[in-house]
């Protein structure tokens, strides 16, 4: 019988041509799970939705966090490390996430500095260009060298030539020469 079609009312409340029975007790929807597996040809342990699925494919903890960044790799450093006795299993996929967010800012701002000097590849030195001109990254890597990034480009402006405000003859001549 094809449940989407027909209506069922059995002390319940009708929506969409379905009847949905309230107060539905656990072994009511257990019993009625277990009918619907047998029909289909699906039963057997398991088949209601429940635990590991044997043959099924294996999922990433990457997969499933959504991440590019690899957590069961984070996840062997951490372990590794020996950081601690212990590691939770969320502390990989939050120290993934937070690598994977700050590499991606960092390659961001460093794309935007080639494509500003009209490159196509990143350099160091715009990984330096980047890291220099935001101040929170700045913050955050200020001990750090990057190696072949250069110096920000900086006059200081006592060294730069000063401009005079009036606009006459004297002006034009240069006054520095005078006694």
């Amino acid at each position: 019988m094809d449940r989407d079609r027909c209506s069922i009312s059995t002390g319940g409340v009708e929506h969409g041509g379905v009847g949905v029975v309230q107060g539905e007790g656990y072994l009511n929807g257990w019993f009625r799970r277990r009918a619907s597996n047998a029909m289909s040809g699906k039963a057997g342990k398991g088949a209601a939705g429940r635990g590991k699925s044997k043959g099924g494919k294996a999922v990433s903890r990457s997969k499933k966090a959504g991440l590019q960044f690899p957590v069961g790799r984070v996840h062997r450093y951490l372990k590794s490390g020996k950081y601690a006795e212990r590691i939770g299993a969320g502390a990989p996929v939050y120290l993934a996430a937070v690598l994977e967010y700050l590499s991606a800012e960092v390659l961001e701002l460093a794309g935007n500095a080639a494509r500003d000097n009209k490159k196509s590849r990143i350099i160091p030195r715009h990984i330096q260009l980047a890291v220099r001109n935001d101040e929170e990254l700045n913050k955050l890597l200020g001990g750090v060298t990057i190696a072949a990034g250069g110096v920000l480009p900086n006059i200081h402006s006592v060294l730069l030539p000063k401009k005079s405000g009036k606009g006459g003859k004297g002006s034009q001549e240069s006054k520095s020469q005078e006694y």
